[in-house]
């Protein structure tokens, strides 16, 4: 035990009091130690102040005894009263005991530190900070979180005293070297340790010598933790933060590092709590706004997080959807802005010139092309390259944004893959042959497929992504890639419009070597799922007439369809082009070019379709009626008997009657009538009219079609009016009728020139050739059917074996 001499300067008493269990007594024994170390500051007696440190430090703070440490805890603070601002020579003397009973177990003993350390602290202030500062946050942060109420109060008011001592201008304080402290406790999950850092993030940011701005990414990621905390009061309490921290960031956007903190931003953008996720997919969206391009390099993560937002329906997430619409268009008007129509026009002409001047020394005598097109094709990557660096787009990852796009085409909201798709028709605007070159790893597969989606709008804004992949851009658009309309409303996320195709010349649509792809492409989707065929293979296809040229598309399927070796499908889907030419208004024009074969091109187009038609025998009458090719029509029906006349034939029969009472065959009900032939008398084409439709009513069984094509027959006046014969056919032959009208065979001649069934035999020296029948189709119909009735035959026996029956030998 130790003897009083051990206790000096204290006097016995004074020990006594100081380690007695009554409150009262231990501060009478302060208030001596007050006076006594006044006595010893008067005369600058260092010496007895230092060894009374000691003594109360070591021998009281540190004893096993709780009264005795209770004890020195009240006698340190009496001396940091006594020394008033000289306490600032002693606060490591003075603190340090303080601090280890912050930790002690016993309840009253940390109540009672609290009190001492808040003492001293009155008076060190300051002094306090440039030392000791990291080790009284440290215990004030645990006792934050402490189970008993009274010393979480006392703790409370030692953590007010410390931000105004901190707070205060003109002290010296460290933030730099503070920061790390708060990075470690922002991840806390204890909800008043949750709430003590959040008060100092917020007494620091309120304070005007301090700038958090800097140090925002070593506190942000916590901050958003804490967001999604359960207690409500915390929640509010760290939104409140989060808002004016952005609040400051806007004022002073130049002292933020934004891209530091996009990644935490985007990984919280994609939480489950509604408010967390709001408020990350905010910051993002005023990122964007605020430091404009830096942000391109996070454009497929940003994506990657907002593009599912776009699917929310319910009202209480209308916040979140809205708020990812804005970020997306923010997007796509930075890359707008930043890529610009300069890289596309530029790159567009460099890759003209380029072929244009691999053309010409290709035709140059004794050139070779080979190795000056290598030669070129590598000059023409490093001025792409260079166009890109100054462009912007060497920040922006195209593959990662594709890969992104690419994935999302499968979601399974509309409004989500309707925004990907107008990300895709908005980057093909900017980087026209960059998006192009990432069409083979997984983005046209992907777009086809989108075709089979169940929403019309998503199939019409993929196909209008689709017309703009597979043609030719010759030029930038003068308009902006993106329209000035209201975010809220959702319009901005769909594709910007596409200048439907002009389907008075082919010329006016250009396709690239995707267009091919594609046209084989969609022929595979359709082969592959009849469904689809049936349910979207014409919206498909009007669609496409619509945005690109009717007579391009057209003359790209048939010339498929010539070589399929599936003759079932080409059949079905000749039956559904020849069904959507004759009804659909967007292939009017197409008609109407059919109808009259003004020209070489028109000749063409139709002798293209009919080698394709073929494949199904009603569509071929069809496209021979449209064409006013009565003779051939006539022809071609009277060979019907040798072919398999099944039910669906004969539907197919039903739906051409119904299709010749309808205003798109106008012109031929009127040629019935003969009072004005096309040619000036042509009666030969109009015997063959009526040959022809005489063969389709005997076809029919009697059906309402049936009766329908027999009433309209009856009402055409007889091919020759002077004979008064019943029979619509009677009448002279047709050598007599030659004879009586010498025109007539040089007029059918006319007629059938027009047609593109006749043409001049050149071979004679003056160059006076008659003209001499071709038969163009008839013979190649015939051997289409010829194949279509093997093809059946063999899929029957296909089936038989199938089925297991044994078929016996001959």
């Amino acid at each position: 035990m130790m003897s009083e001499k051990d206790y000096a300067p204290l006097s016995a008493a004074c020990v006594r009091a100081l380690n007695d269990k009554i409150y009262e007594k231990r501060k009478a024994a302060a208030l001596e130690i007050e006076k006594m170390v006044k006595e010893f500051a008067a005369v600058n007696n260092t010496v007895q102040i230092k060894k009374l440190l000691k003594v109360l430090g070591r021998d009281f703070a540190s004893s096993q005894n709780g009264h005795v440490r209770k004890g020195g805890l009240i006698g340190l603070a009496a001396i940091a009263v006594a020394l008033g601002n000289e306490s600032c020579l002693y606060t490591e003397d003075l603190v340090l005991p303080i601090l280890a009973c912050l930790e002690d177990s016993d309840l009253r003993v940390r109540y009672y530190a609290c009190e001492s350390l808040y003492n001293v602290a009155k008076i060190a202030r300051g002094s306090l900070l440039p030392h000791l500062f990291p080790r009284i946050f440290d215990a004030i942060a645990r006792l934050a979180a402490d189970p008993d109420h009274n010393v979480k109060s006392g703790a409370e008011l030692l953590d007010r005293l410390m931000k105004d001592i901190v707070t205060e201008s003109g002290t010296p304080f460290d933030l730099a070297s503070f920061i790390p402290m708060l990075r470690e406790r922002v991840y806390a999950t204890n909800a008043f340790a949750r709430q003590f850092v959040l008060s100092w993030i917020g007494a620091l940011s309120a304070c005007p010598s301090f700038n958090l701005l800097p140090f925002l990414p070593d506190i942000l990621d916590g901050l958003f933790r804490i967001l999604a905390d359960s207690t409500p009061g915390i929640k509010q309490m760290c939104d409140n933060l989060l808002g004016e921290f952005l609040r400051n960031i806007k004022h002073e956007p130049a002292s933020v590092d934004f891209p530091s903190m996009m990644n935490i931003l985007i990984t919280h953008s994609q939480a489950a709590d509604d408010l967390l996720q709001f408020t990350a997919i905010t910051w993002i969206k005023e990122f964007i706004q605020l430091s404009g391009e830096t942000m391109l390099p996070f454009t497929a993560s940003i994506l990657q997080a907002t593009l599912p937002c776009l699917a929310y329906e319910d009202d209480s997430r209308k916040n979140i959807r809205e708020t990812a619409k804005t970020v997306n268009y923010s997007l796509m008007k930075l890359i707008n802005v930043v890529e610009g129509c300069h890289n596309v026009a530029s790159t567009n002409e460099s890759r003209h010139s380029t072929v244009n001047m691999g053309t010409e020394n290709a035709l140059k005598p004794g050139g070779t092309s080979g190795e000056q097109d290598v030669n070129e094709v590598k000059t023409l990557e490093k001025n792409e390259k260079d166009e890109e660096k100054v462009g912007g787009s060497s920040k922006l990852d195209l593959e990662s944004v594709v890969e992104v796009l690419t994935r999302h085409l499968n979601h399974s909201s509309v409004a989500t893959k309707v925004a990907v798709l107008g990300w895709i028709h908005h980057l093909h605007c900017c980087m026209q042959y960059q998006v192009l070159d990432h069409l083979e790893k997984g983005l046209f597969p992907a777009l086809l497929r989108t075709l089979c989606d169940p929403s019309d709008e998503v199939v019409r804004q993929a196909l209008k992504v689709m017309a703009r992949l597979i043609s030719e851009n010759k030029a930038p658009s003068s308009q902006p890639l993106l329209p000035n309309v209201s975010i809220a409303d959702g319009t901005t996320l769909a594709p910007p419009p596409i200048q439907e195709g002009d389907d008075s010349s082919v010329s006016a649509f250009v396709p690239n070597p995707y267009f091919s792809k594609f046209i084989v492409g969609l022929l595979r989707l359709f082969s592959s799922d009849r469904l689809l065929l049936e349910d979207r293979g014409s919206f498909v296809i009007r669609q496409l007439c619509a945005l690109l040229n009717s007579e391009a598309i057209y003359r790209a399927l048939s010339e498929a369809l010539i070589a399929e070796e599936d003759l079932a499908f080409a059949s079905l889907m000749v039956e559904n082009l020849n069904s959507i030419l004759l009804t659909s208004t967007e292939l009017f024009t197409l008609r109407m070019k059919l109808k009259n074969l003004a020209d070489k091109e028109a000749h063409e187009l139709f002798q293209c379709l009919y080698a394709c038609w073929c494949h199904s025998p009603i569509a071929t009458v069809a496209l021979l009626l449209l064409t006013q090719n009565y003779d051939t029509a006539s022809e071609l029906i009277s060979t019907f008997g040798d072919l398999d006349v099944t039910v669906e034939f004969l539907t197919e029969i039903d739906r051409l009657i119904q299709l010749i009472e309808s205003p798109i065959f106008t012109y031929l009900r009127l040629e019935l009538l003969g009072t004005k032939p096309p040619g000036g008398g042509r009666h030969g084409s109009r015997e063959s009219l009526l040959r022809a439709l005489y063969g389709l009513l005997m076809l029919l069984p009697q059906s309402e079609a049936f009766h329908t094509l027999r009433r309209r027959l009856q009402c055409a006046p007889p091919l020759w009016p002077h004979c008064h014969c019943g029979s619509q056919f009677a009448g002279p032959s047709l050598k007599d009728a030659s004879l009586q009208n010498p025109r007539t065979s040089e007029n059918k001649e006319e007629s059938s020139k027009r047609k593109g069934w006749l043409k001049k035999d050149t071979s004679s020296k003056d160059g006076s050739g008659e003209y001499v029948h071709i038969d163009p189709g008839l013979k190649h119909f015939l051997s289409v059917q010829s194949r279509h009735k093997t093809d059946k035959k063999t899929r029957k026996l296909s089936a038989i074996l199938d089925r297991g029956v044994k078929i016996s030998e001959p």
